[in-house]
């Protein structure tokens, strides 16, 4: 990627975080000279005045330089599920003949935020994903998953109209959440998949189509309010479900 071909990025991370400073659009562009990483999809985030991969730019990498395989498995004997706590060991094969870049990834509930308790699992294997494909491309920086916790987000969703519950009728509450929620996508430039995801992992349902006018409601309140608040850290929420991406478009 030339420097120019970096500009734009560049322009888009100055809009997204305010507190961009030089030094930093200096490193974003030799990162994505070097890596041919995106903001507009995510790969990169800007957080504590550092940049972050996320998972979803290391599996981009891979993808791009046609990684051969990813393989991970827990450690079952640093795992306690009564507990929460899991352990994970991956291995990232670059090419067929690669004997393999090993990484390990755990996670507890005190080492994960209170918004992502009961996906420990998942945590702790993409932090050992993570960690193995950094290895296996050369990438210094820190993922943004490896991180052990973000600034809690409130639930003013307490504090929003109650409605009387009613069925969504697979219409996600009707044109006017539905539209909300579209409009918080194309704002904060969210994974729609993702979003839908999260949403109905925060319902409590198996699907959205199951959850109620109430409980959308109170999604996309939540939604908005952690957008808004902090994107950085909903990023990093929404990438925690990219296992369930293809289950759920």
């Amino acid at each position: 990627m030339t420097s120019n071909a970096a500009e734009p990025g560049i322009r888009l991370a100055r809009k997204t975080w305010a507190n961009l400073s030089r030094r930093a659009c200096i490193a974003l562009r030799e990162i994505t000279k070097t890596y041919n990483f995106s903001i507009a999809v995510g790969d990169l985030l800007y957080l504590d005045e550092h940049w972050y991969v996320t998972h979803s730019g290391l599996l981009g990498l891979a993808r791009r330089s046609r990684c051969a395989g990813i393989h991970a498995h827990p450690i079952l004997a640093f795992c306690d599920p009564s507990a929460a706590r899991w352990a994970f060991k991956a291995t990232v094969f670059k090419s067929r003949n690669c004997r393999g870049f090993v990484g390990y990834g755990d996670a507890d509930p005190s080492n994960v935020s209170s918004l992502v308790r009961g996906a420990e699992m998942r945590v702790a294997e993409t932090r050992a994903v993570n960690r193995a494909l950094r290895k296996a491309y050369g990438i210094g920086m820190c993922s943004a998953e490896e991180i052990g916790s973000f600034a809690e987000i409130a639930q003013s969703s307490r504090n929003s109209k109650k409605l009387r519950p009613q069925p969504t009728n697979g219409n996600y509450g009707g044109p006017k959440v539905r539209d909300r929620l579209c409009q918080i996508i194309r704002q904060h430039q969210l994974d729609p998949t993702l979003v839908k995801a999260y949403a109905t992992d925060f319902c409590g349902t198996k699907t959205l189509r199951e959850a109620t006018r109430e409980q959308v409601e109170n999604f996309v309140q939540h939604l908005t309010d952690w957008a808004e608040k902090d994107r950085n850290a909903l990023q990093c929420q929404l990438n925690s479900y990219l296992g369930n991406k293809e289950g759920a478009a």
